[in-house]
């Protein structure tokens, strides 16, 4: 357990000093994998039922053998302690959510909207010129957060290398796959629901840290009451619970690929601004320091 917690520090420590590698990264390799898999197996003229096959199939044949190989790797007792901080290094994004945040609330507070849209438009899928700014940009951290953080800490602690990489690389099937368009609908269904299923503890928690580390009573309500009422099972609890958190509110009506999507408002108080932004990434900063204190605390009892 001191050897893991160790681990973790080096690696939250070594992300936060380097931030995302600007070339070379593995997840782009693994992208690149992905869309060679796409093209062989995704044929949009099988029927619906053979496309969540063909999905089942790719995702597994992405994710097992490199899975099972960082295992043999992680075995190795002369590389196994820097393999796991090198692959976890990876694996995390908190520095990343913060270099792409912090240019968005610079260009509001500088009233540069163009640079401020432009930015935002690096993070989230929906349309540019409909964004509510701060909005977009406060649901991108604490969304993500969840996901390029707390998910990835929570998957190493349970089955270490192998866990964090199948986790952390079902994750990314689900950004490129887990779209409910006509695309990828059937094809990418097995991705969406596994990664669900993978971040509906590290979610719940994620969701927990929030509320313990801002303003909690209304954390646990917009939580309680709203969470439920979201599209998505996971990013209901985080989002609702970082909204409370901040005591502003998120969600509401946003365009996507030109239609819009009614989508409930999570939260209480006042829509954002560019200060929120600032104050999103901070809780996130005390959740992982809260996550930290916690995994030291339980290392200490291990060995009492």
């Amino acid at each position: 357990m001191i050897l893991t917690t160790l681990i973790i520090i080096v690696a939250l420590a070594l992300d936060w000093l380097i931030g995302e590698p600007k070339r070379w990264h593995p997840l782009v390799g693994f992208g690149w994998l992905v869309m060679r898999m796409e093209r062989c197996l995704h044929q949009s003229a099988v029927s619906n039922n053979q496309q969540i096959i063909r999905g089942f199939i790719a995702v597994l044949l992405l994710l097992i053998p490199i899975s099972f190989l960082s295992y043999f790797i992680a075995e190795i007792d002369a590389v196994s302690t820097l393999f796991s901080i090198l692959v976890l290094t990876l694996c995390l994004g908190h520095k990343s959510l913060h270099d792409h945040a912090l240019p968005i609330a610079e260009a509001l507070e500088s009233d540069d909207l163009e640079q401020a849209r432009y930015h935002t438009s690096r993070i989230v899928s929906r349309d540019p010129a409909t964004l509510n700014i701060p909005r977009a940009a406060i649901e991108s951290v604490l969304e993500n957060g969840a996901d390029s953080v707390f998910s990835a800490l929570f998957w190493f602690l349970i089955g270490g290398v192998p866990a964090v990489i199948f986790y952390r690389l079902a994750n990314t099937l689900d950004a490129m796959w887990g779209y409910r368009n006509i695309r990828y609908l059937y094809f990418g269904r097995f991705a969406a629901r596994l990664d669900d299923v993978l971040n509906y503890i590290p979610a719940r928690l994620t969701a927990l840290s929030y509320a313990l580390v801002g303003n909690t009573k209304l954390a646990l309500r917009a939580w309680r009451q709203q969470a439920r009422l979201w599209d998505s099972p996971n990013a209901g609890p985080v989002m609702a619970a970082g909204a409370g958190a901040l005591n502003i509110t998120l969600g509401g009506d946003a365009q996507y690929d030109g239609k819009w999507h009614h989508r409930i408002l999570l939260g209480y108080g006042d829509s954002p601004e560019a200060v929120d932004i600032y104050k999103a990434l901070t809780l996130l900063r005390h959740s992982v320091y809260l996550w930290l204190v916690a995994l030291l605390l339980l290392s200490g009892l291990y060995y009492a």
